[in-house]
């Protein structure tokens, strides 16, 4: 017995040894990085702990929220990693790529999908200053570059004073970098505009600083020029941010008020709230109402994101954090809301429009007996993602299943592959459509989101219908001009501008109908322009058109989940082009099968 305990004693000393050697060795390695981020505040090392005391130390004035706004792929992700590298938030080399990017369908698709955000802390020395130069608080948030999550950008950018507007050396300005700078210069942001990846082959800095002064009137020698990926130029990025962006302005003696920037679900700890404080200070155990819904809540935790979760027990004006106050259901989290002191009444902020969902498509489990594990996996997925909008609906043809509306095609394509992923379900889902109105001889207007809603009913006559429409931005080599007009007159565009952004590049803006960019548009711009074409879309109005609704009927019983409404002088070609799809598809039966396409009681194509 004796023996066994010296022997696991003699084991624990030893275990500390090897333990405190790789330590000494892991410091010794790491040296020359602490040199690098020597401007890095040493009291907060990789993600350690923040006391509410030291947050105090940082007044409105010494605090800075900005984001990074640009295209996609023009490296944001990547700057935001060495953003927080330099300020020593995270250890070089330790951790991922990306850091901020934390979904699987954001490593695996190279986009960001959700904003994220970091708190940074920054010695700011200037050439008269020693190292008593003050230091900084600076709140960096990454925002994806897509443009079907613009709604994430502009709720990022209601949190920030300014922004970092990068545009790759190589590719210059995009079609989402055009339609990013405007979210950003309608919100009064100041704008730093930064030229990255300049360390490509083919990268031509001086061309880009002509676009950004012809289309945004942007002085040339603003232009930061950096390489996110060896560092080069990366040193004036935050003292630019601090010299250029403006403080948050705000009452630091006033009852405190939030802007709830974002929400999500674990599963622990309830509903974590993204705010803004704009005025006041917030802190743990304080009552908090709710100007949306009136319901109150008590701070059961508050902190900053340092990049994780970091509590402080307090926030203070001008700050950007996260708050947990019980509630039970992101619903009760309603985005753009304003939190303020229970009990006392205060002018709501300014917030966002609402989610304008642009897209619909019926979700259906690919085995029926699993629409209660569907419909679970759903109603976690929308607890992370308030953008999308679900209602039950039945098919005929494949029973129980979600009506889900998206911002976007690739809003939609993310969903689904988030609830394979992340739910193990297999869905299958219904064409992609958009919502119509459709008036009645009776005066009575309805709107249509599912084409196999609206009633063929003989005594109730559409007399007008309306479709949503885009303005369209298309930036194109310019020896692509002629065929791509070729494909948006196909589409019933109608042209609004046509310029040339220099004497390679033609920018186009076309009116288009919504249903005909939701498919295939955006790849067969890709195919003819050879992968060049950069193409950003916003919503317009609606416009009356000559719509009508196309049934498919196999042996003559009509197929719901396959009812698609089309333009009437493209109801033929449609018609013609899905029956011979299908008679590919269905399998060959021992009996004839008739596969129509009909409009009301006429058929307009068909196939056996």
């Amino acid at each position: 017995m004796v023996g066994a305990a010296a022997l696991r004693r003699s084991a624990r000393r030893m275990a500390g040894h090897i333990a405190a050697a790789s330590a000494l060795s892991r410091n010794a390695l790491q040296q020359p990085e602490r040199l690098l981020s020597s401007q890095a505040s040493p009291e907060h090392g990789a993600r350690g702990a923040v006391s509410g005391s030291e947050l105090a130390l940082y007044p409105p004035e010494r605090v800075r929220n900005f984001s990074i706004i640009a295209h996609v792929d023009h490296g944001k992700s990547t700057l935001a990693d060495r953003l927080l590298e330099l300020t020593g938030t995270i250890q070089k080399g330790h951790g991922q790529p990306q850091y901020l990017d934390k979904l699987q369908v954001e490593r695996e698709r190279g986009i960001t999908v959700k904003a994220q955000t970091a708190t940074m802390f920054y010695r700011h020395i200037t050439a008269s200053q020693d190292s008593d130069a003050p230091k900084y608080l600076l709140n960096l948030i990454d925002t994806p570059g897509h443009v079907d999550f613009s709604y994430e950008v502009s709720r990022s950018l209601a949190a920030c004073q300014g922004a970092l507007l990068v545009v790759d050396a190589a590719q210059g300005v995009q079609a989402q970098t055009i339609a990013n700078f405007y979210l950003a210069f309608e919100s009064n942001l100041s704008i730093i505009p930064v030229i990255n990846k300049i360390d490509q082959p083919t990268a031509d800095p001086d061309n880009v600083k002509d676009q950004l002064k012809r289309l945004f009137d942007i002085d040339p020698s603003e232009a930061l020029l950096t390489s996110a990926k060896t560092g080069k130029g990366l040193e004036q990025v935050l003292p630019a941010v601090i010299e250029r962006i403006p403080s948050p302005p705000g009452k630091c003696d006033s009852p405190v008020r939030m802007l709830l920037l974002d929400s999500y679900y674990d599963e622990y700890k309830g509903v974590i709230c993204h705010v803004a404080v704009v005025d006041g200070a917030l802190r743990k155990g304080d009552k908090i109402a709710s100007a949306a819904t009136g319901r109150s809540y008590e701070v059961l935790d508050v902190g900053i994101m340092h990049p994780e979760l970091t509590p402080t027990g307090v926030l203070y004006t001008g700050q950007v954090g996260y708050v947990i106050s019980g509630m039970r259901s992101t619903k009760e989290a309603r985005i753009g809301d304003t939190l303020h002191q229970a009990k006392i009444t205060v002018e709501p902020l300014p917030g966002f429009k609402p989610a304008k969902h642009m897209v619909f498509s019926g979700l259906y489990p690919a085995d029926g007996s699993d629409f209660e594990a569907l419909s679970h996996a759903i109603e976690k997925l929308t607890c992370n993602d308030a953008s999308v909008s679900v209602t039950k609906e039945t098919s005929n043809a494949l029973g129980m299943g979600f009506r889900c509306g998206f911002l976007g095609l690739l809003h939609m394509d993310v969903f689904h592959q988030r609830l394979e992923q992340e739910y193990g379900a297999q869905v299958i889902s219904t064409i992609p459509t958009v919502p119509y109105i459709f008036e009645y001889g009776d005066g009575s207007k309805v709107q249509v989101e599912n084409p196999a809603a609206l009633a063929s009913n003989p005594g109730k006559r559409v007399t007008a219908c309306w479709e949503p429409t885009v303005i369209a931005t298309i930036i194109i080599p310019s020896e692509y001009v002629g065929p791509v007009i070729m494909l948006c007159s196909e589409r019933r565009g109608e042209q609004l501008e046509y310029t040339f952004i220099d004497a390679q590049r033609a920018l186009l803006k076309y009116q288009l109908p919504l249903k005909e960019i939701i498919v295939d548009f955006y790849n067969e711009l890709k195919g003819i322009t050879s992968g060049y074409a950069t193409f950003d879309y916003e919503d317009s109005e609606y416009q009356q058109s000559d719509l009508v609704k196309m049934d498919i009927l196999l042996n003559g019983q009509p197929v719901d989940a396959m009812s698609t409404i089309v333009h009437n002088q493209k109801a033929q070609r449609v018609g013609k082009e899905l029956v011979e799809k299908l008679k590919k598809f269905i399998e060959r039966q021992m009996f004839e099968i008739t596969i129509q396409a009909a409009i009301g009681s006429k058929v307009i194509a068909r196939e056996t």
